[in-house]
This record gives C-alpha cells, sequence and structure tokens, in this order.
C-alpha cells in the first residue's frame, strides 16, 4: 500500500462524525426553506359567489401551474442539498462506510423535514392564514409527506454509492485500513502436449 492511500487516525470518533454530519444538515434545511419562501411563485386565485351561494374559484392567468412548480422547488433544492453533502461526507475520508450513509440518510431527512417546516411558517408569515377552498401546497397524507422526505435521502445514498462502486479498496480508502487477502490459488497443471 503506498502513502497516499493510507489514512491517519481520525481526530473524531466515527459516532461523533455521523452525529455532526447529520446535525450539520439541520440548519442547512432551514437555509432551504427560506430560500424557498423567497423563490416560491405565489397563487392568486379569485372566488366568486353564484346566485345559489356556490363558491366559484379561479385562478389568474397559469399561475394554477404554480401548484406544481412549487412543490416540485423544493424537491430540487433538496436534491441538490442532497447531492453536495453526500459528495462532502465521502470526502471525509476517515469514515467512509454505512454508518456515515445512515447518518446522512438521518441529516437529510432532517433536513426536508427544517425545510418544509420554515417553509410553512415564513409563508404564514408572508400571507396569512390562506383557506382558498382548503387547498394544501404540500401534501398532508402520511404517503406525501413520507415521499417528501425520503426522496432527498434516497438521493444522497445514490451519489454516495456512486463513489463506492467506483472504489477499489474494500475499506473504501478509511480508517482503519485493510490490507485486502486473496484466496490461495491452486496451480493448474499444463495440458499434455
Amino acid at each position: 500500500m503506498t502513502d497516499a492511500q493510507t489514512v491517519d487516525a481520525p481526530r473524531t470518533s466515527r459516532r461523533v462524525a455521523i452525529a455532526a454530519v447529520a446535525a450539520g444538515l439541520l440548519p442547512v434545511g432551514a437555509l432551504v426553506g427560506g430560500l424557498w419562501a423567497w423563490l416560491a411563485p405565489p397563487i392568486h386565485g379569485v372566488i366568486a359567489l353564484t346566485h345559489e351561494g356556490e363558491r366559484l374559484h379561479d385562478y389568474l392567468g397559469g399561475e394554477s401551474d404554480h401548484f406544481f412548480v412549487a412543490p416540485f422547488l423544493m424537491l430540487g433544492l433538496l436534491n441538490v442539498v442532497a447531492a453536495v453533502a453526500a459528495v462532502l461526507a465521502w470526502q471525509w475520508r476517515a469514515h467512509r462506510g454505512p454508518g456515515m450513509v445512515a447518518g446522512l440518510s438521518a441529516g437529510v431527512v432532517a433536513a426536508a423535514a427544517a425545510a418544509v417546516g420554515v417553509a410553512v411558517l415564513l409563508m404564514h408569515l408572508r400571507y396569512g392564514a390562506v383557506n382558498f377552498a382548503t387547498v394544501q401546497l404540500f401534501g398532508r397524507s402520511p404517503w406525501q409527506m413520507a415521499c417528501t422526505l425520503l426522496l432527498p435521502a434516497a438521493t444522497a445514498a445514490l451519489v454516495y454509492a456512486v463513489p463506492v462502486a467506483a472504489t477499489a479498496r474494500d475499506d473504501l480508502g478509511g480508517y482503519p485500513a485493510v490490507e485486502p487477502t486473496y484466496p490461495p490459488t491452486e496451480s493448474v497443471p499444463s495440458p499434455p502436449s
């Protein structure tokens, strides 16, 4: 093994490193929620009452498209955070491995929850209580919430898996270094001529 492949003993323990990655993504999620609240397009609508007392609502121009654009903007921002976090976690060479992926995934889920929570809070402060025929921008069903939170975690795990698959070493170049062992080969007799 060459010196370029050896890794010195880390200054932090593996548990502290995993917790730091998970906890470090929480404020990033809050920042993403603030960025989304600033970038997300508003949805303007008109509510009218008919002579029979029915509520009719319509959207101004093409703003009904914002019901699609706004949630996908949030998912796009969260996937960028997940990809960058996975690359940065891979750079912490001494702590590479499945524990780091678990911490990374937990951190990205926490970041997604913080982003959505901050975004909802900021939009509530900006527009007040909106009861536009009880239209929900973020899904409230358990499946929709789970998908919103787990999609960035899946992205982070997939991005982390790419360099793992490209690494020839079983220890991923981490600490402690493990010398590869190969099974003994038997000599194959040459065929008679």
